[in-house]
Formats: structure tokens, C-alpha cells, sequence
């Protein structure tokens, strides 16, 4: 007779690497994966997941942790909780802490606190330049073998054409990829949210979508130069969007990634002078928002990320035009970007493909997948579960969301992290 540790029984099992979608029991030994289909045997531990969708864990290629330097915000451990609440099971931290992310101790300090931790695997992108100031390149060889992934001044952009030139010339000597936060500081500076009607209306600076566009632009032209891989942060406009998708059928290593809100909400809820709704890049108008959808459903975005960017109350509560950009994501993506399947802009395995084994591959991850012998990541969720958010009730330290009082669809039940069952029923088991 089979045993096993743990035996997820009667799920729809959702794995993209695979490309598999059927309905099996699937069983986990030893924190590794050990077969799926029909099990007759005896588990340690048992899940029923009738009407429930498995699929590997999630994985948030941006994500903002705050530590070290502003642990008041959010540090690894709550980041953590955040992340498994939401079917998080690997995500990858944005180097703007205090201090930068531009030093192997750094790099090795975070790895470290989050092994202890043991949650949610979290992969540092570090620095592309010294202390995210866009004059001097980082010793980007040494920050990739302290553990580094990816490189990115993500929260500024590398403003500097000829700094970029030589990131990513010498990026792609090691394949490397390199994440612009694509603006142009010249055109958005003092702007607090979309240029446009609302911005107008409500009497604040504007940012406008060719702050975007013409960073993005230069740098397709610098990639094609340096024969390097280049990345798209948090795609939000319909011109960035056509300029990546141009690039792609080139055949140049250019990639992009989607937040949630860019392509759930317009900058119409900011209406109210909304600070949890200001983000950069901003929220943009529902052309921009169908064009990024679009650009998810025809592969030009293969990422859906979440720039979950936590912020304390008094960051927030300060009007518009000096509140702090972002908000926190990782527990409400999930359910957030269901909403394309509903709409039928993708199908499921299209849609969770964006949150599991695309990121990993992009990155050199061993995640995204359920095939035999792969770390057991798991995510169970039930797709047709409604709930309310209610702010005070997210895992991460700030609370600060636009979808506070809303309806949602979509809740994980279940997350496994390398076999062991970390989150179930609302609750953080470790």
C-alpha cells in the first residue's frame, strides 16, 4: 500500500508547465511532489479539494518588503504572511530599501532572514546603480552570486541613457535581466496621478502616459543594441504596451509584467482625492486599462506581478499630491485577476501560466510547476468563494488598498510551502 505525507484529493488540477487542467489527486513525500492521479494508498495528512483549483504556488516577481530600513511599514515576516495568505510561494523584493540592495551583505542579509522565517521563498533584485541614483553601476557579477535574480532601481528609473547602455551591455554578457521602472522624470516630476480629465478635476499635477512611453522607447533601442534581456515593470499604458509588443516581433529579449489594479480600476477612482488609489504609474484611462488587458491575452504581458508597495496610514493621509505612491497587493491578486477568466479575456491556465511558471522561467526560478519530483509550491483556491475585504483584516502591516469594502471572488484556502502546510482557513499555521 501507497503512503504519502500529504494527499490533496479530488482538486481541479491547474498546472500550466504541464499544460494540465484535469480533475486527480495529487501527493506530496519527502516536501517534493510525488505523483498525481488516482490515490489509493494511506496520507498523513489529507485536503479535500472537491471544487477547489490546485495549482503551484504563486509567484510575485515584484514585490516591495520594506526591510531593512522600514520595518513600519512591512518587514519579510509580515510580507511573508501576506504572501502565503495570498497563494504566494515565491517573490522577488525591489532593492529601494534603506539601506539599497547594492551590496552582497545586503543581499545575503535578506536571504538569510527569510530562510529563518520559512514562509515564502524571496529571490532579491538588486540594484542596477549605487544607491538607486542612475550615475554608477553596481558590482552587478557579485550582487548575482550574494543571490540576486534580476537587477532593477525599481521605485526610480535609470535615468541616464549612457548608465543604461553599459547595465545592459554588461548584463548581457551574463544573461542577466534588467527591470526598468520605465518614466521619465523630466515629464512626471511633481505629478500625483494621471494626467488628464480627473487630474484636472480634481485640481492636482498630472503624470503623463508619454512619461512612460518615451522611457520605454529609448530603452527598446538600447536593448536592441546591447542584445540584452530587458523587462517592462508594471506596464500601464496602451502606447507601452504597443512598444513592447513591436519590440517581441522584432524577436528582441523584451518582456513586461502587469499590476493587478493597472488592469482592474481606472483613474476614476481617484474621485474623492482617493490616496490608496495612487500608485506609479498611475491609474491610467480605460483605453490604457483594455490595452493592457489585451496585451495579456495576445502574450505581449506574460507576468502578472503585483508592486505590492506597502505604506504606513500617515503616508497616506496627507493628500493627494504628497501622498506616498503604492499599495499593498499580494493578498487581493489572486482574486483581483480572476476577473479576466470571468470577462473571458483568458482562460484559467492562460491566467495563472502569468503567476506561476512564466515568472519562474523569466527569473531561473525552480518553482511554477507540479511536475513529479518538483519542491511541492502549492495553491488551493476556490474560484467562486465571494468575501468583503475589510483592511484591518489583511495579513500585511499596512493596509493601505483601494479594494477595502469591496466584494471579492476568489479565495485561497490552502497554501503549501515545500510540503508543509503553512496557510489554511484564513490562518497562518507556522
Amino acid at each position: 500500500m501507497r503512503a504519502c505525507d500529504l494527499l490533496i484529493r479530488g482538486g481541479r488540477i491547474v498546472d500550466p508547465a504541464a499544460r494540465r487542467d484535469e480533475t486527480a489527486d495529487l501527493w506530496i513525500q519527502d516536501g517534493r511532489i510525488a505523483g498525481m492521479g488516482r490515490f489509493e494508498g494511506w496520507a498523513r495528512q489529507e485536503i479535500d479539494a472537491d471544487g477547489a483549483v490546485v495549482c503551484p504556488g504563486l509567484v510575485d516577481m515584484h514585490v516591495h518588503l520594506r526591510e531593512p530600513g522600514e520595518e513600519w511599514k512591512e518587514d519579510i515576516e509580515s510580507g511573508s504572511r501576506a504572501a502565503v495568505a495570498g497563494g504566494v510561494t515565491s517573490m522577488c523584493c525591489m532593492p529601494n530599501t534603506r539601506p539599497r540592495l547594492d551590496h552582497a551583505g545586503v543581499i545575503m542579509q535578506v536571504k538569510a532572514r527569510a530562510k529563518a522565517i520559512g514562509l515564502c521563498d524571496v529571490h532579491p533584485i538588486a540594484a542596477v546603480t549605487r544607491n538607486l541614483e542612475g550615475r554608477e553601476l553596481t558590482e552587478m557579477r557579485e550582487l548575482a552570486r550574494a543571490g540576486a535574480v534580476a537587477f532593477s532601481d525599481d521605485g526610480m528609473p535609470v535615468w541616464h541613457a549612457g548608465v543604461m547602455r553599459k547595465a545592459l551591455e554588461y548584463a548581457s554578457s551574463y544573461d542577466f535581466l534588467v527591470i526598468q521602472h520605465a518614466e521619465d522624470k523630466q515629464l512626471t516630476e511633481g505629478g500625483a496621478i494621471n494626467e488628464g480629465w480627473v487630474a484636472t478635476q480634481l485640481g492636482v499635477s498630472g503624470m503623463p502616459p508619454e512619461g512612460e512611453d518615451a522611457m520605454i522607447a529609448r530603452d527598446i533601442m538600447l536593448t536592441r543594441c546591447a542584445g540584452a534581456r530587458y523587462h517592462v515593470a508594471h506596464i500601464s499604458t496602451a502606447g507601452a504596451v504597443s512598444l513592447v509588443r513591436q519590440a517581441r516581433n522584432e524577436g528582441l529579449r523584451v518582456s513586461a509584467e502587469a499590476a493587478p489594479h493597472h488592469f482592474a480600476l481606472t483613474e476614476d477612482e481617484v474621485l474623492g482625492y482617493n490616496a490608496d488609489a495612487k500608485m506609479s504609474p498611475p491609474l491610467r484611462t480605460e483605453a490604457d486599462r483594455l490595452a493592457v488587458i489585451e496585451g495579456l491575452r495576445d502574450g505581449t504581458i506574460e507576468v502578472i506581478a503585483t508592486d505590492h508597495a506597502p505604506h504606513h496610514v500617515d503616508d497616506k493621509r496627507c493628500g493627494l499630491s504628497c501622498a506616498a505612491f503604492g499599495i499593498v497587493g499580494l493578498e487581493t491578486m489572486l482574486p483581483v485577476s480572476l476577473q479576466l477568466v470571468r470577462d473571458g479575456a483568458l482562460s484559467l491556465p492562460d491566467l495563472l501560466a502569468k503567476m506561476t511558471v512564466n515568472p519562474a522561467r523569466l527569473l531561473g526560478l525552480e518553482a511554477g510547476t507540479l511536475a513529479e519530483g518538483a519542491v511541492a509550491d502549492i495553491c488551493i483556491f476556490d474560484p467562486e468563494a465571494t468575501w468583503t475585504l475589510e483592511r484591518e483584516r489583511l495579513f500585511s502591516k499596512s493596509k493601505n488598498t483601494p479594494w477595502h469594502g469591496k466584494v471579492m471572488q476568489g479565495r485561497v484556502t490552502h497554501t503549501i510551502k515545500r510540503g508543509r502546510l503553512v496557510f489554511e482557513g484564513g490562518k497562518i499555521l507556522v
